[in-house]
């Protein structure tokens, strides 16, 4: 019986040809391969139906977590009425109708090589907790952060309607998440998928540290341990590598920008394996 392998990929932009072409080009080794897709596919709707379609026919199971990018409602988007909450639902429903299973779906299982592993993809958003040394609030926090010109676009392109802030549906999201990972059986790990990193260790080799603000939640921090993870799969940050915290495997899987990948010394593996694991702590 043919179990393949679990791959992961994020961040993979397809507005720019380049990484089109990338996608274009993917494909399992094996039928029985899965992938989880750890958000930024694109920032528009037909885009990531595209990705998504394309690999939902190539892979066993595709797995899916929004990013920032694919909540954005650029100001060109004919669909302005999609935003928040309401865009965040359409692409749900868009993903359903491609067999992709999403943070409101039943969380698959995987039973290849290291399982049987839940496989779960998450929605949590950020706080603004993930501050430099001298910011003691928020907004402190974003003054330092417009002084410094680095602000993210979320700032002003991802909306977070019907909350009244973004760290508001964050709170959401967290309590809702937390709630279905408890009820997940005990005796199982975990793969938790989610574009932000789940803690703020890999953030601190930023070259702007003013942009963890947009980055995650401190409230994750232990989550890599309370729900059994066997591994964390990540992206958002574009730095794809491997580490390792309190002796979990966090997985960076991103594809990135054109200009990111052209500057790389080293050969950076897309997808990147998942389980079978490849490397050992």
């Amino acid at each position: 019986m043919a179990h393949g392998k679990l791959m992961g990929i994020s961040d993979l932009h397809v507005a720019h040809p380049e990484n089109r072409r990338i996608v274009e080009d993917l494909r399992p080794d094996d039928p029985a391969d899965w992938i989880v897709v750890a958000g930024d596919v694109g920032e528009t709707l037909a885009d990531v139906e595209w990705v998504l379609g394309l690999l939902s026919r190539r892979y066993a199971q595709v797995v899916w977590a929004p990013g920032n990018h694919e909540l954005w409602t650029l100001r060109e988007d004919p669909r302005q009425d999609l935003r928040g909450e309401t865009r965040y639902r359409r692409l749900v429903d868009l993903c359903r109708s491609l067999s992709v299973h999403t943070p409101e779906d039943p969380y698959p299982v995987w039973c290849g090589p290291g399982g049987p592993l839940i496989v779960a993809p998450l929605f949590l958003l950020y706080d603004y907790t993930f501050r430099t040394p001298a910011a003691a609030t928020r907004q402190q926090a974003l003054e330092g952060a417009y002084e410094a010109g680095v602000v993210c676009n979320d700032e002003f392109l991802l909306h977070p309607d019907p909350y009244p802030s973004r760290q508001a549906w964050c709170r959401a999201r967290l309590a809702l998440t937390e709630r279905r990972l408890t009820a997940c059986d005990p005796e199982l790990r975990t793969v938790l998928v989610n574009h932000f990193p789940l803690v703020r260790q890999p953030t601190g080799i930023l070259r702007h540290p003013e942009f963890a603000l947009w980055c995650g939640t401190e409230l994750t921090a232990d989550w890599h341990l309370r729900f059994r993870a066997a591994a964390v799969v990540y992206g958002h940050l574009h730095i794809p590598r491997t580490t390792w915290y309190d002796g979990v495997r966090f997985e960076e899987v991103s594809v990135g920008y054109p200009r990111e990948r052209r500057a790389r010394r080293h050969h950076v593996d897309v997808p990147r394996r998942i389980f079978p694991a490849t490397v050992a702590h």
